[in-house]
Parts: structure tokens; C-alpha cells; sequence
């Protein structure tokens, strides 16, 4: 078909002063920070479910986007023009990745079989467009949580039929992601939780998500699959108690079962905030284990107690996310996937366009700002300097293992006092600031 987004053009660059809302303020994809430019830092995507399928429907009423590429009613012809859809929205936004689920991109079939074939019909068409456009798949994933059949999850199910029905479509979005040159593959628990401890064999279910995890390990040696696979972490939502709470407990789940050499981990902002941790935290933990892989770029709302995934404009965030992209070396293959949708009374297409920008620009800006925090070392020199104690006598001999209990209690005797230092927290809150509003 035809242009699909009419009187929109190729989103540019326009500088600070611009007032086009169909320009970028921040982000020129060909600006050097540092030694990479800014777009090989940011690796922006566009998340298919929520850009090209969702609908604005929420738990009190009906869709109300407006989707011109939603035309007929044969959901395989559906399928073909949003393809179609969103590699001109990528283009005209310069957006170099995608994301989606399996039956984002395909409708599920009759019978798992028709499923698959319907997939590998749409699979073919976006082969062709990705070489057309020379747009790549960030990462792939299946959808194991919105039929009725994962009712109880998917890997953690009670019911056996469904831990295999689960891993066949892993299995097939395994084999779609490699034939599509996919980046990384995407766990997110869905369901695999529980709501009551009263119905739940809990050391059953996570034994048999660390068998599901190894099982996809396993296939993707077999199948010569070397992206890297990433585990989302998510607190609540859909079911009370999530397996995969936060960065911490993936970790130790990993380590559990010995399947740390094998996950990173994916973290999303959102995500962040309904776990009780700043959406930098969870960066943090991630980058000190050595696990951060990937981001899904959202926000939420602190007034409402679920997930919103709201399109990230506050630069405050976004800047301490890219201060730890920037020291965790990158997030490649990874990259800041846009999995956030638009409000629901914003329904027009071109309200798709003014969120990506508003969204690109934040993080845009977040890294100009935190690539000159860490050259001018301020957040670094101060933080050494509070450390300082474990560079020399006993704080050294602490922290190289030279003393234990006793030698530490026969150290601490012979101290009169102990003088601490201020932290200096609302003076280093001055500064970012002051690096936001000049920055």
C-alpha cells in the first residue's frame, strides 16, 4: 500500500532551539560522544506491541487509537500491512531496532502448527523489509502469558501439557530470532509466579523454570543461535508474587541454578518502580554484576500502583540510566528499547511520533549530561575520596583480607574516637542539577 502515515516526514535533527514537535531538540544520531556517536550509544527500538498493535484499551473501556494500517478483517492481511506500518515509522524516525513477541507480528492459528506457518508467512515479509531498510531485530521473544492456556504461567504451570506447549513456542521464536539476525532473546516471567501459597509447589516451579531456562540454552548451541539472552525482571503484575522480582533476586536465582554464565539481565524502568528501587538502582546492581544487557525505556507513575509504561521524559532519570550505560562500556547488543504506549486520549498516529521524540530526546539529553559528569569526575572524585579509609592502614588491610575479628577488636581498642564525614547528599543533588541545567 501507500504512504501509511501521511503529511509526516523524516523526523531530523533541529537543535535546542527548535519548536517543531516533529523534530528532534538533543538527539543527532551522528554526534561523537566520546568515541561512539549517539546513535551507537542509545541503540533505540521500537517495542511492535505497544506502537503498532496496541489499541488504548484499558480494564474500564475500549481501544481508541486510530490505526489506519488496521484494514479488513483477515488477520494475516492485518499482519502484512503492519508490517508495512511500522518500517515506514521506523524510517521516518530513524529508529534503527525493533522488538516483538511472536503473535505481535503474526495471529496465533487454529492449531499450534497454523501458528507457526502463519509466522514464518510474516517472518519472510520482514526478512525483506529488514533487508530493504537495512533495519535490525534487537531482540525476539514468544508471548507465554496472554492466552487463557497460561492461565497459571507458562515454564512454573502445574499442568505439563502446557511447560511443553510453552517451550515449542519458545523453541519456534528461538528459530525465528536467529533467521531474522536478532541481537538477543528475551525471558519475561509473564504469569510464572503465583497468586496463593495455599494451591503453589514453589520448589517445583522455579526446579522446573530453571529446566525451561537450560532447555533454551541447550537448543540455541544446537541451533547456532549466539545472541545474548536476557531475563526481565518484573515485581507484580500479573500474579501477586513474581519469580523474577527484581535484579537481585534474578541473581540469585541464576546462581542457584547455575545458569549465571548464560543471562543478562534486561531492566525496565517501570519494573524498577513497582520492585521499590529507583530505576538507576536497578542499573547498578545489574552493571556491578556484571549482567546489565539491555533496557526497556519507559516511566511510570509513582501515584499509581501498576505498570503504565508511560513514554520517559523526565531527563532527571534518564540521565543517571545513561551515567550507568556509559560506565557499565555500553549496552550493545543490547540497546534502550521503547516499551511504552501512548495515553490512551492520545489516539491519533501522529501521537506515536511526538512520544518516540519526546522519548529519544530524554535520553538523548540524559547522556550529553552524564558523559560530562564522568568527565569532570565529580560524582567519581567525590566517592573516592569517602572511601579513602580503605586505601591505606586498616581500611588496606580490610579490604586485601590481612585481618579478622581479632585484629580488627585489638585495632578498634586502641582508638579514642571514630570521626565520620558528611555524605554531602543535598550538595552532589545541587550539582546534577546544576550539570541538568547547563549540561
Amino acid at each position: 500500500m501507500g504512504e501509511i502515515f501521511k503529511g509526516i516526514a523524516k523526523v531530523k535533527y533541529e537543535g535546542a532551539g527548535s519548536d517543531n514537535p516533529l523534530g528532534f531538540n538533543y538527539y543527532n544520531p551522528e554526534e561523537m560522544i566520546g568515541e561512539q556517536t549517539m546513535e551507537e550509544h542509545c541503540r533505540f527500538s521500537m517495542a511492535y506491541w505497544h506502537t503498532i498493535i496496541g489499541q488504548g484499551v484499558d480494564m474500564f473501556g475500549a481501544g481508541t487509537a486510530l490505526h489506519p494500517w488496521e484494514i479488513g478483517t483477515d488477520p494475516m492481511e492485518i499482519a502484512r500491512v503492519r508490517v508495512e506500518a511500522a518500517f515506514e515509522f521506523m524510517q521516518k524516525l530513524n529508529i534503527p531496532f525493533f522488538c516483538f513477541h511472536d503473535i505481535d507480528v503474526a495471529p496465533e492459528g487454529r492449531s499450534l502448527q497454523e501458528t507457526f506457518d502463519n509466522l514464518d508467512t510474516i517472518v519472510a515479509l520482514l526478512k525483506e523489509k529488514m533487508e530493504e531498510t537495512g533495519i535490525k531485530l534487537l531482540w525476539g521473544t514468544a508471548n507465554l502469558f496472554g492466552h487463557p492456556r497460561f492461565v497459571h504461567g507458562a515454564a512454573t504451570a502445574p499442568n505439563a501439557d502446557v511447560f511443553a506447549y510453552a517451550a515449542a513456542r519458545v523453541k519456534k521464536a528461538l528459530e525465528v530470532t536467529k533467521e531474522l539476525g536478532g541481537e538477543n532473546y528475551v525471558f519475561w516471567g509473564g504469569r510464572e509466579g503465583y497468586d496463593t501459597l495455599l494451591n503453589t509447589d514453589m520448589g517445583l516451579e522455579l526446579d522446573n523454570l530453571a529446566r525451561f531456562l537450560q532447555m533454551a540454552v541447550d537448543y540455541a548451541k544446537a541451533i547456532g543461535f549466539t545472541g545474548q539472552f536476557l531475563i526481565e525482571p518484573k515485581p507484580k503484575e500479573p500474579t501477586k508474587h513474581q519469580y523474577d522480582f527484581d535484579v537481585a533476586t534474578v541473581l540469585s536465582f541464576l546462581k542457584r541454578y547455575g545458569l549465571e554464565d548464560h543471562f543478562k539481565m534486561n531492566i525496565e524502568a517501570n519494573h524498577a518502580t513497582l520492585a521499590y528501587h529507583s530505576f538507576q538502582h536497578e542499573l547498578y546492581l545489574a552493571r556491578v554484576h556484571g549482567v546489565l544487557g539491555s533496557v526497556d525505556a519507559n516511566q511510570g507513575d509513582f501515584l499509581l500502583g501498576w505498570d503504565t509504561d508511560q513514554f520517559p521524559t523526565n531527563i532527571y532519570a534518564t540521565t543517571l540510566a545513561m551515567y550507568e550505560v556509559l560506565k557499565n562500556g555500553g549496552l550493545a547488543p543490547g540497546g534502550l528499547n521503547f516499551d511504552a504506549k501512548v495515553r490512551r486520549g492520545s489516539f491519533e498516529p501522529v501521537d506515536l511520533f511526538y512520544a518516540h521524540i519526546a522519548g529519544i530526546d530524554a535520553f538523548a539529553r540524559g547522556l550529553k549530561v552524564a558523559d560530562k559528569l564522568l568527565r569532570d569526575q565529580v560524582l567519581e572524585s567525590f566517592i573516592k575520596e569517602r572511601y579513602s579509609s580503605y586505601q591505606q592502614g586498616i581500611g588496606y588491610d580490610i579490604v586485601n583480607n590481612k585481618v579478622g575479628f581479632k585484629e580488627l577488636a585489638d585495632y578498634a581498642l586502641k582508638q579514642e574516637q571514630i570521626s565520620n564525614r558528611s555524605g554531602r547528599q543535598e550538595m552532589l543533588e545541587h550539582i546534577l542539577n546544576r550539570y541538568l541545567l547547563e549540561g
